[in-house]
C-alpha cells in the first residue's frame, strides 16, 4: 500500500472529515532508507521534476571533521553507539542524522542525512 502524506481523515477530536478530493501523486511518500553499516551501496531515486536523489542503503565510511583543527578525513565506521531517532536502530546498526557512531578516530555525531544525501558526514565528539 502506498504511503500518503496527505491530510488526515480525522479531526483532532476524532470526528470523521469528508475528503474534498482524492489522493494526488504529489502527496505520495516513500519508505525510509534506513542506512545500515556494511559495504557501500547507493540507490538512485527519481524525484519531482525528473531530478535524482541518492539513497545510501549501506555504508561503512564517514567523513569526520575534527572541530579543534578543522580537518576532515575519511574513516571506517565500527558500529552505532546511540541513536535518538529509535532505540532499536542501535541493535540493527542503522545510521540516521544525529546518531552517534564509533569510528577508528573516536566517537562521531552524524550531521548529514544518509537516506537523502547519499553520504555520511559527522563531527568528532570530545570524551
Amino acid at each position: 500500500m502506498a504511503i500518503s502524506q496527505g491530510k488526515s481523515t480525522r479531526s483532532p477530536s476524532g470526528a470523521r472529515l469528508r475528503a474534498n478530493r482524492g489522493k494526488r501523486k504529489s502527496e505520495l511518500g516513500r519508505e525510509p532508507a534506513e542506512t545500515r553499516v556494511d559495504e557501500k551501496r547507493l540507490k538512485k531515486i527519481r524525484t519531482r521534476g525528473g531530478n535524482e536523489k541518492l539513497r545510501l542503503s549501506t555504508g561503512n565510511k564517514i567523513n569526520v571533521t575534527n572541530p579543534d583543527d578543522n580537518t576532515t578525513e575519511v574513516v571506517d565506521i565500527i558500529g552505532v553507539i546511540e541513536n535518538s531517532a529509535n532505540p532499536n536502530y542501535v541493535r540493527r546498526n542503522i545510521i540516521t542524522k544525529g546518531a552517534i557512531v564509533e569510528t577508528s578516530k573516536g566517537n562521531a555525531k552524524v550531521t548529514s542525512r544518509p537516506g537523502q544525501d547519499g553520504v555520511i558526514n559527522g563531527i568528532l565528539i570530545k570524551e
